[in-house]
């Protein structure tokens, strides 16, 4: 379920990697894409 979120996640959410967002100064709406991002990854990679 994890793998098909995280493959969802990487066409619909934008990349703030790519944008090189400073993490000092994201909002908090990005910092909570940030963590639903990561989340969602760990999850995917310990199956």
């Amino acid at each position: 379920m994890y793998k098909i979120l995280a493959k969802i996640n990487k066409l619909i959410l934008p990349s703030f990697t790519k944008q090189q967002l400073d993490l000092a100064k994201a909002k908090k709406w990005q910092m909570a894409i940030i963590g639903w991002r990561y989340y969602v990854t760990i999850r995917a990679l310990k199956k």
